[in-house]
């Protein structure tokens, strides 16, 4: 049976050892981030409570650590209004084991950081000419078309080998997919529904540009496959006999536009801004007039109101079409091909 000298130094040494303990723990406890702002400073909280060694342990390059353990209220205030959380510890100093994701690359950028950068594996690329891109802008090549893929458009892919057209005459598109006009008259190659489900609301019926009613938005994909041209979508429900744009009620976000070639309207979004236009943007429009771009020809018919399409690339002082080749490193707004082929 142990004295009571030998019981009091027993529990000194087991308060010691516990005091060490939890400083122990209060030193690898912290707060696990999921990215180092350019602030210097931690953002976007991932998990409290973490040790830097299981915080770290992905191969992630933006996890960080902060060592502080402080309340809720002054994370808070850290992130709202100081930029994120001081003191940051970024998991990564050097590009040893970083897990950068497919398609890029780590590497140690002018400040001596690693950093991660688009280096697509070009290998199996066997064409080495132009292609059209499903943005509907022509890259030089695929390689190229695969670094813009990715640093800003994930969904980018490859439509066809050569310049992006304005027909389909000389598109060749792979597999069982066909080429179809878009609104602006670009060819692009989709793929056509043969079937399309039973329509059980009438809230899906849709009014054509063609003037004909749709039972669904799948319905016209399909007819456009047949036709091998975009038809739109004028507005939503059942056409009417409108005389002008004010039988038209268009829902929130679009404008009526009226085509007086086909004595029919169309709801529309109208643009409030438009990227900087470059040479070769030009187009001749329906009204002969020349715009710097497609985007200040749909700016141009909303301040109409009424419907412009392109008659060809250029000046209107020119019938020669001409086709602008992308290059990687422009940004250019991004319009979807399955948005321009069913809207107006």
């Amino acid at each position: 049976m142990l004295q009571l000298p030998q019981l009091r130094q027993s529990v000194i040494a087991l308060l010691i050892w516990f005091a060490h303990l939890m400083e122990q723990q209060k030193v690898q406890a912290g707060n696990c981030w999921l990215q180092q702002g350019k602030n210097g400073r931690c953002q976007v909280l991932y998990m409290s409570g973490m040790s830097r060694e299981d915080c770290c342990r992905s191969g992630r390059l933006g996890t960080a650590w902060t060592e502080e353990d402080v309340p809720n209220n002054t994370l808070f205030r850290w992130l709202i209004f100081n930029g994120g959380a001081p003191n940051c510890i970024p998991c990564k100093e050097t590009c040893d084991n970083v897990d950068c994701g497919p398609g890029k690359r780590c590497k140690m950028n002018k400040r001596n950081k690693p950093r991660c950068v688009c280096a697509p594996d070009c290998s199996n690329v066997t064409f080495k000419g132009p292609v059209c891109g499903s943005d509907g802008k022509t890259y030089r090549n695929e390689c190229a078309l695969l670094r813009a893929k990715c640093k800003r458009h994930p969904d980018l892919t490859a439509q066809y080998q050569g310049k992006c057209k304005k027909s389909c005459d000389d598109v060749q598109c792979p597999g069982n997919l066909k080429c179809v006009l878009d609104q602006t008259n670009n060819a692009y190659c989709v793929t056509c529904n043969r079937l399309c489900p039973e329509v059980t609301s009438p809230e899906q019926y849709l009014c054509g540009n063609d003037g004909i009613v749709y039972p669904s938005a799948c319905h016209i994909r399909r007819a456009t496959c047949i036709m091998g041209w975009s038809i739109g979508v004028a507005y939503e429900g059942k056409c009417i006999d409108a005389r002008s744009c004010e039988d038209i009620k268009c829902r929130e976000g679009r404008k009526c536009l009226w085509d007086k070639r086909t004595g029919r309207g169309r709801c529309v979004v109208c643009e409030e801004t438009c990227p900087e236009s470059r040479p070769g943007d030009s187009v001749c429009a329906g009204d002969n007039a020349t715009y710097p771009s497609e985007c200040a020809m749909r700016q141009a018919a909303c301040s109409l109101g009424l419907v412009l399409e392109v008659k060809h690339s250029g000046s209107c002082n020119s019938l020669s079409e001409e086709t602008d080749e992308e290059e990687d490193d422009e940004d250019d707004t991004d319009y979807s091909h399955e948005s321009l082929l069913l809207t107006g």
